[in-house]
C-alpha cells in the first residue's frame, strides 16, 4: 500500500495508527479493565476539559498537560492539538506517566516527533512510584483501568495513606482493593495547583463504581465525600455503552475543578449522553458505538451552557450527601423452658459442653418444673429458673445459651432492659438515610415512627470528622436522575403474545412426534 504523505493524509493515518495500537492493546492486555481510549472519547473529554479556558491558554503561556496513565499518549496529543486550535501561540508542556514499557515506548517515540522534552515521559507505576512527585499541572487527563484492583501495591498505598495522611495522595480514604480507579482519582487530586496560581482541572473516565459504591463510612464514600465538601466536582457525563474496544460497560467523563468560575460554586452537573451513541457499521472488538463530531459538540454545548434541560441537571454539592442513623427497636423475648426441639437444639451447642455437668443437670431438671410453656418476660424466666435451680445464680454464658436457643421475639412480650433502659434488638437493627438538607429526628418522627413506634435512634453512632449522630455517607445515583417511568404492556397483548409461543410450541412438538 502506498502510505506516503501524497496518498494518505494525516487524518487518515491517525486512524490507521489508532487500529495498530487498538490490535497491540487488545493482544498486550491482561485484563478487559486495561484499554485503549478510542479517539472519540478522547476528543469528547478534552472538548469539556478546555472548555472556556481561553484565559489559560492565552498566546504566549506556559501549559502544563499530564496524563498518569499515559498509554500511547493518546490524551496527551489530543490535549496539545485542542490547545493550538485556540491559541496558536500558547507553549504546551506534556508530562505522563505509563506502567506497560511498549505503551511507554511508543508515548515517547510520538512525543520526540513532536518535538517534546521526552524527560517528562516516565516509566513505572504510578500508584506505587510516582516519579512527578510534587509537581502541579494545569490540566490533567486519565482513562485508568476499570474495576482492575491494587493488591501488587496495595502495602506502599496503605502506608502513604497511613504515615501522611492528607499530605500524601491517599488521605481522603482508600477504596476496596478490587477496584484501583478512584485511587487514579485521587493522585490526580493531589497534583492540583493551587487556586490562587490559576488553579487546575482534571478529566478522567471512570466505570460506574466510584458514583456508588460503598456505604457511608466506606473508603469509596469518604473519597466522594472529600471531592464533594471541597466543592472539586464540576460535571459527570455519561456516555453510552459499547464505546471502548475490549468492553462494553457503561462509562463516565468527570470533569473536576478547584477554581470554578462563580455560577458553577457548590453545583454539579449531570449530563446523560447515553442515548448520543451512533452505531458503527461494522464493530471493532466490543466498541458498537461512537460519538460523531456534532454529538460532542452538542455534549460540549450542554456543559458550556449551565442550564438544566431533560438531558442535564444540575444539583448542589450537598444533594449527593445523607447521614445514616442507626434504627433501633426493643428486645421483646417469649421463653420456651419446655420445648423439646429447642432444648436438643441447646445441648447441640458446643457451648453447651463447655459448661460444667452439675450445672447442665441443674438446669435440664430446672426447666420441666416451669408451669407455663410460654413465658413472656426474661426477668420472669431468669426469676423462677433461679427459684428451681434451688437459689443458684446461673452464670452469664450460660444464660446467653439459654436465651439464645429458648428465646424467641415477640412483639406482645415484656421489653427487656439494661441498667433500666430498653436492650436493642440486633435483629431488629435498621438503618435509614437521610437527607444533608433534612434535621435527623423531623425525618424519624415523619419517616419511621408511624411504622414502629417503640423504635428509637441510636445517639451513640456519630460521625468521627463532624461529631453529630449518624455517619456522614456520599453516594451519585446518576441512573435515578434520569430514570423514566415506562409501564407495563396491558395483560391483554402479555396473554396474546403467550397464546402464540404457546402454539408454536405445540406445533414444534407435534413435528418431532411425526
Amino acid at each position: 500500500m502506498d502510505l506516503s504523505p501524497k496518498s494518505l493524509n494525516n487524518y487518515h493515518m491517525g486512524l490507521v495508527f489508532e487500529e495498530l495500537i487498538r490490535r497491540f492493546a487488545e493482544s498486550s492486555n491482561e485484563t478487559a479493565g486495561e484499554h485503549f481510549t478510542p479517539r472519540d472519547i478522547v476528543h469528547l473529554t478534552t472538548a469539556l476539559l478546555f472548555t472556556s479556558q481561553q484565559e489559560k491558554i492565552a498566546p504566549g503561556k506556559i501549559v502544563t498537560v499530564y496524563d498518569p496513565t499515559a498509554g500511547t499518549g493518546g490524551f496527551l496529543s489530543e490535549g496539545e492539538e485542542y490547545i493550538h486550535s485556540i491559541s496558536e501561540q500558547a507553549r504546551v508542556t506534556v508530562f505522563g506517566q505509563e506502567l506497560n514499557p511498549e505503551s511507554y515506548a511508543i508515548c515517547k517515540g510520538d512525543m520526540l516527533v513532536k518535538g517534546h522534552e521526552i524527560q517528562n515521559i516516565k516509566l513505572g507505576n504510578t500508584l506505587s512510584d510516582d516519579q512527578l512527585t510534587g509537581q502541579p499541572f494545569d490540566f490533567m487527563l486519565s482513562n485508568p483501568p476499570f474495576g482492575v484492583d491494587w493488591k501488587k501495591v496495595q502495602k506502599q498505598v496503605q502506608d502513604e495513606h497511613k504515615n501522611k495522611g492528607f499530605a500524601g495522595r491517599f488521605g481522603p480514604g482508600l477504596p476496596r482493593v478490587s477496584d484501583g480507579s478512584l485511587l487514579f482519582l485521587m493522585h490526580l487530586m493531589s497534583k492540583m495547583r493551587d487556586s490562587k496560581e490559576g488553579g487546575s482541572r482534571i478529566g478522567i473516565i471512570l466505570n460506574g463504581s466510584p458514583l456508588f459504591t460503598g456505604g457511608a463510612g466506606s473508603g469509596e464514600s469518604e473519597i466522594r465525600r472529600y471531592i464533594l465538601e471541597h466543592d472539586l466536582l464540576e460535571a459527570i457525563v455519561a456516555l453510552p455503552t459499547d464505546m471502548f474496544y475490549n468492553t462494553g460497560i457503561a462509562t463516565y467523563v468527570w470533569i473536576l475543578s478547584n477554581n470554578k468560575i462563580p455560577e458553577r460554586l457548590g453545583k454539579v452537573q449531570l449530563i446523560n449522553a447515553t442515548d448520543m451513541g451512533e452505531k458503527m457499521r461494522k464493530s471493532l472488538g466490543s466498541k458498537r458505538k461512537y460519538l460523531t463530531e456534532d454529538s460532542i459538540d452538542a455534549i460540549v454545548r450542554q456543559y458550556g451552557d449551565f442550564k438544566a434541560s431533560e438531558t442535564c441537571k444540575i444539583f448542589k454539592t450537598t444533594d449527593f450527601g445523607y447521614r445514616r442513623i442507626t434504627v433501633e427497636r426493643p428486645l421483646q423475648l417469649a421463653f420456651y423452658p419446655k420445648d423439646e426441639i429447642r432444648l436438643a437444639a441447646l445441648q447441640a451447642d458446643k457451648g453447651w459442653a463447655k459448661l460444667d455437668e452439675s450445672l447442665q443437670q441443674g438446669i435440664l431438671d430446672a426447666l420441666p418444673r416451669f408451669e407455663e410453656e410460654k413465658v413472656r418476660s426474661r426477668t420472669t424466666f431468669k426469676k423462677w429458673l433461679k427459684v428451681h435451680m434451688g437459689g443458684e445464680k446461673l452464670p452469664a454464658p450460660a444464660f446467653k445459651l439459654l436465651q439464645k436457643h429458648l428465646g424467641e421475639h415477640d412483639k406482645d412480650a415484656e421489653i427487656c432492659k439494661a441498667k433500666g433502659q430498653p436492650e436493642p434488638d440486633p435483629d431488629l437493627r435498621d438503618y435509614e438515610n437521610v437527607p444533608l438538607s433534612e434535621d435527623i429526628q423531623e425525618y424519624f418522627q415523619r419517616e419511621v415512627l408511624p411504622h414502629v413506634p417503640n423504635a428509637w435512634i441510636d445517639e451513640a453512632k456519630k460521625d468521627e470528622r463532624d461529631g453529630q449522630v449518624g455517619i456522614v455517607g456520599y453516594e451519585i445515583p446518576f441512573n435515578r436522575h434520569f430514570y423514566k417511568y415506562v409501564p407495563p404492556r396491558p395483560l391483554e397483548e402479555i396473554d396474546t403474545d403467550l397464546d402464540k409461543v404457546s402454539q408454536e410450541i405445540v406445533k414444534l412438538l407435534s413435528e418431532v412426534h411425526a
